[in-house]
């Protein structure tokens, strides 16, 4: 769905939600997943996502999937226990095929530490699959949107670029070595740069999904009361992206993330006209099992990096943190 349309659906249902002292997130905070204590030093991180293919490939598009479902527990903070796999598949698809999404899947959970504990089918004639992810966090670590703090440098743990290529690569105009290198980040999981943000004191973060890089960030600031200024010559781009987004390759919900982002922040977001075209709309660009978005305190920073190389992974800075509630991207 479309963020506004989401935000609206939800709003009616926020009053009808029983406010409850366990559950820490929830409908309230429009977080990247519910969290619920069980005791003073344990709390479940529950999310679920699914889509249709993003890869012709079945065995790929199920561990992307799985990827993507488990990122939400790791914006939290939290480490993966178990999931459910939830899918439809339509009447035609072998068994053959079925079987190599969940193994994809069911792999990529094993990756993270976890296992598919069940799940749920139906037939359906647009294929889908995705994972009900359950995950622990400690109650006073919790990673949120709303833990921005003014004067934080800014971090992305991914390259951009996912949404661009996937829909070229539907186009038939996506080179293999670029959808390659797309797909080998979209599997890449957010595992790592969760432990880096744990063990600096990073409490505000984010995945960039759906709704791009602009506008998880919007609801960063939205939730934190604090602002973001962006570098755009700073983002972290995929090989291919920029000839790619050039040659018009977006996705449906690009434009409609934008408009969104637009109406909720008018003239409090602001892009410098020297920012390239295409990079002022890949910012709206949906991206899947994108990298984290979260920010850590200036004396830290350089040992966010250096963690992050020690693990074999790489961080981009690309901005810092305002005491405004604005988003300005800079050149």
């Amino acid at each position: 769905m479309a963020p506004g349309d989401l935000q609206e659906v939800l709003a009616a249902l926020k009053p009808a939600g029983r406010a409850h002292p366990d559950l820490l997130v929830g409908l309230g905070a429009a977080d990247d997943a519910a969290v619920w204590r069980l005791g003073p030093d344990l709390a479940i991180v529950e999310t679920v996502d699914f889509f249709p293919p993003v890869v012709d490939d079945p065995w790929t598009w199920g561990a992307v999937a799985a990827a993507n479902a488990m990122s939400d527990v790791y914006a939290m903070g939290g480490e993966v226990l178990f999931a459910l796999a939830v899918a439809g598949f339509p009447r035609e698809f072998s068994k053959a095929i079925i079987t190599e999404v969940f193994r994809g899947g069911s792999e990529k959970v094993a990756e993270a530490g976890g296992v598919i504990a069940g799940g749920h089918t139906v037939v359906d004639p647009e294929p889908k699959y995705g994972l009900c992810v359950t995950g622990r966090v400690h109650p006073d670590r919790i990673l949120i949107k709303g833990g921005l703090a003014p004067g934080e440098r800014v971090f992305l743990s991914k390259p951009l670029g996912t949404g661009v290529i996937a829909t070229a690569a539907k186009d038939g105009a996506a080179p293999a070595a670029v959808l390659a290198g797309a797909v080998k980040s979209m599997l890449r999981l957010n595992r790592g740069a969760a432990d880096v943000a744990r063990a600096h004191g990073v409490r505000g973060a984010t995945d960039i999904s759906g709704f791009g890089l602009l506008g998880h960030a919007g609801e960063m600031v939205e939730a934190s009361g604090a602002g973001l200024e962006l570098a755009a010559s700073a983002l972290p781009l995929l090989p291919g992206t920029r000839a790619l987004a050039e040659a018009g390759h977006w996705s449906g919900g690009m434009k409609r993330n934008r408009r969104h982002v637009d109406a909720v922040f008018g003239p409090r977001l602001t892009i410098d006209p020297a920012v390239p075209g295409f990079l002022a709309s890949l910012l709206s660009e949906a991206e899947t099992s994108g990298g984290l978005l979260f920010s850590v305190a200036p004396a830290r920073a350089g040992d966010v990096v250096a963690d992050f190389r020690r693990r074999g992974e790489e961080c981009w800075e690309i901005g810092s943190v305002l005491a405004e509630p604005v988003i300005r991207v800079s050149r």
